[in-house]
């Protein structure tokens, strides 16, 4: 469930772009900020501790640790050491757990309701809770993050289900793992599967999170249990705009059932279709400089919405795409960059450190504004397909100002007379009838203060 957006920008603005965020001689680099990742970057530790990414997530399959017995139990030597390499750089991984194993299920391999699910935790036929405890205690002083499940709400008979189970059995399989994930290590946080919004409204369906929520309330253990998970997870593609209204809607339907949870936006995109190495023909077409600039707004709306992490999936294409099939990765499986891996540097740079965020929505334009420590950092775009001009004021205290496009190079700015910077948005590019998928390109417009005085 992923799709919607220049060419690299040139070397003297990429090393310009280095040098303006570097330390200074001598100096440690600050570590990456947790809320800005990319999924599997772990399988290019080098581009990702570059481009300073955050946090990642990982795919652990029970099949894979155990795919013939529960006697078994298999360590792959590239998963351990990926997971050393990318705590070396600072980046948290994320583990999801998935995939029941053929002899461990009644139902298909892979997505079947494990057998036994519905016994005690402490019952050595409950098989997903063997499972569970014994990764999570392995794991325990390394891992802290265990999302249960993927996309359980794209139903059997829908292309890309990845749960055979009902509302019921996932809930059950929430339950387990949480039960026992905290009895393997206290300070495990358990997230709920990534939710992909969509596919209940496309096929008319309620909300699988409100359907989840009902089997919960049901259960008399659940309130004392907060629900059995600790932190909300979806996944949004496509259309800018629907970052914050979705994570809104989401948030929204928590609060009616009394739950404040962090929200994570574990998957997001707009892959492109314009790649010369990957042409394609999607049902929603997006070219490479629309992809980059998705980067910039889905992040800048996500923090308006209140998201605790960002992640984009995802870093690298691990394989080509098949004939047809848009790319996701920032960058192609020869490690070459698309325009969106300077997007998010954009990100990890400078909206690194926001401890407050608020934003503007006009009739035409978006403006996210992220105050940071440092100062602060301007996100605009134009909504619709009209350029059109904008004034932000100076922020008092400002000792200097940048501007930066979506490929990361600077352009000079000052403010005029009245104390008011004037930008110029691009129109977004739309479709014949009117579709915007994706807003203008962005400018980026970042303000470091002064010292302040002793």
């Amino acid at each position: 469930m992923k799709t919607i957006l220049h060419r690299i920008a040139s070397i003297i603005a990429i090393v310009a772009l280095l040098l303006n965020a570097a330390p200074n001689a001598g100096a440690s680099a600050p570590a990456p900020d947790p809320r800005f990742g990319a999924v599997e970057s772990y399988m290019a530790p080098e581009l990702a501790a570059d481009m300073r990414v955050g946090w990642d997530r990982m795919i652990i399959q029970w099949y894979t640790r155990q795919p013939d017995s529960a006697e078994q139990w298999n360590i792959p030597t590239e998963e351990t050491d990926s997971i050393a390499a990318a705590q070396a750089a600072g980046r948290e991984i994320v583990v999801l757990l998935m995939g029941t194993p053929a002899w461990a299920t009644d139902g298909p391999g892979g997505g079947g309701v494990p057998r036994g699910l519905y016994l005690p935790v402490d019952d050595p036929g409950n098989l997903w809770a063997a499972f569970v405890r014994r990764i999570v205690g392995e794991y325990k002083g390394q891992i802290t993050h265990w999302i249960i499940w993927n996309e359980p709400d794209i139903a059997l008979e829908d292309w890309g289900a990845q749960y055979a189970g009902s509302v019921e059995d996932y809930y059950q399989l929430l339950k387990v793992a949480y039960v026992v994930a905290k009895q393997a290590n206290p300070n495990a946080v358990i997230h709920l599967a990534g939710l992909t919004y969509w596919h209940d409204v496309v096929y008319q369906r309620e909300s699988y999170l409100k359907r989840l929520l009902e089997v919960a309330r049901k259960d008399k253990t659940a309130a004392a249990n907060n629900f059995y998970f600790d932190v909300f997870t979806t996944h949004i593609y496509f259309r800018a705009e629907t970052v914050f209204e979705i994570i809104t809607f989401y948030r929204n339907l928590l609060r009616q059932y009394g739950l404040r949870k962090p929200i994570w936006l574990n998957e997001t995109n707009a892959a492109p279709m314009d790649d010369p190495q990957y042409p394609a023909n999607p049902l929603i077409p997006v070219t490479m400089d629309q992809q980059a600039s998705f980067i910039v707004q889905a992040n800048a709306l996500a923090l308006a919405a209140g998201a605790e992490r960002i992640a984009v999936y995802k870093f690298i294409d691990s394989t080509a795409p098949p004939p047809g099939f848009e790319p996701y990765g920032l960058f192609r499986v020869d490690q070459t960059a698309r325009p969106a891996a300077e997007a998010l540097r954009l990100v990890t740079a400078h909206f690194a450190g926001t401890r407050r965020v608020t934003h503007v929505v006009g009739p035409a334009y978006y403006v996210v504004t992220l105050t940071r420590d440092v100062g602060v950092t301007r996100v605009a775009w134009a909504r619709r397909g009209a350029e059109l001009t904008i004034r932000l004021k100076v922020t008092p205290r400002t000792r200097s100002v940048t501007l930066y496009d979506q490929n990361g190079n600077a352009h000079p700015i000052a403010a005029n007379a009245s104390g008011y910077y004037l930008l110029t948005l691009p129109a977004a590019p739309c479709d014949a009838e009117g579709n915007c998928y994706v807003g203008g390109q962005p400018w980026v417009l970042v303000e470091t203060y002064a010292p302040a005085a002793p």
